[in-house]
């Protein structure tokens, strides 16, 4: 196993209160992030360094890009999705009192599979659904908590899923209709490291777990064993991605929302390049 301290740099330097989600869209060849709590998401050109900023009308648990143009929203109330020119419309809307979307993922047939979560973390108060492009929504599970990283192998044929209060990533069997069994732990992350939050797979099909509490991201291999760690000056490390043309470059994100003193960055995107080799990412098929 590799530990390294020093290898990340700031791409962008925010104080977001929970900054989540980066995903690399290729089409536009920027990175998309959000700030969930303060409804904002956010692009960054790592090019030319020029950033946007969008404001949502309610919390926002991620964003992705669609096949067509423009994006797809996992919002409070439910799914969004936002046209090239601006316009906005619901693709499927149930609002659930004291819930909000949370991490979600593109799957390779163009899914999205969104999660929810209780503002209270409640056990058992979300779910994870997947929804397609004409609105169908099916519920995959029904009794998470914390609803968080999802993720593919690079074949498709397993998927990985984080529900943060087990400790655990998961892994699943994808049937060939797209659909998922045969959930297992892969890992345990145990007491004191902190708690996974987003993941990402890589070309390899290592699984690179974002650590809330840990101050770190973990490389985990296939088989679980524990490979590398990025160790970061920020203890609420939540997602992590690979970006850039070659996606080589993994860009981090993390949070400053409940801590007395936070970092100086506490709530940037950091990004360590040359990490390693990620997967392009499918865009929504809606």
């Amino acid at each position: 196993m590799r530990t390294t301290g020093t290898a990340f740099e700031v791409a962008v330097h925010a104080e977001a209160a929970l900054g989540e989600g980066p995903t690399w869209d290729p089409a536009t060849d920027r990175l998309l992030w959000l700030d969930i709590l303060n409804s904002r998401v956010h692009t960054y050109d790592p090019a030319t360094g020029r950033r946007t900023l969008r404001r949502t009308d309610q919390h926002v648990g991620a964003v992705k890009p669609r096949a067509g143009g423009g994006l797809v929203l996992n919002l409070r109330d439910g799914i969004g999705l936002l046209d090239p020119d601006g316009t906005f419309r619901w693709l499927h809307r149930e609002p659930v009192p004291g819930r909000r979307g949370n991490d979600a993922a593109v799957a390779p047939d163009g899914s999205l599979w969104a999660g929810t979560m209780r503002y209270d973390e409640a056990p058992g108060g979300g779910t994870l659904t997947r929804f397609t492009g004409d609105g169908t929504a099916e519920t995959v599970l029904d009794d998470a908590t914390v609803s968080n990283g999802t993720g593919w192998s690079p074949d498709g044929t397993l998927m990985y899923y984080i529900d943060t209060p087990t400790r655990r990533v998961d892994v699943f069997d994808v049937t060939a209709d797209g659909r998922v069994a045969n959930r297992r732990p892969l890992v345990t992350v145990e007491e004191g490291a902190g708690f996974p939050d987003g993941l990402c797979v890589d070309a390899e099909g290592c699984v690179w777990v974002a650590l809330w509490d840990g101050g770190a991201v973990r490389r985990y291999t296939p088989s679980g064993e524990l490979d590398r760690v990025i160790a970061l000056p920020v203890p609420r490390v939540t997602a992590c991605a690979f970006g850039g043309p070659d996606l080589t470059d993994l860009y981090v994100t993390t949070a400053r929302v409940g801590l007395p003193a936070p970092h100086p960055l506490a709530g940037s995107l950091l990004v360590v390049p040359g990490a390693g080799r990620g997967v392009a990412q499918p865009a929504f098929a809606g």
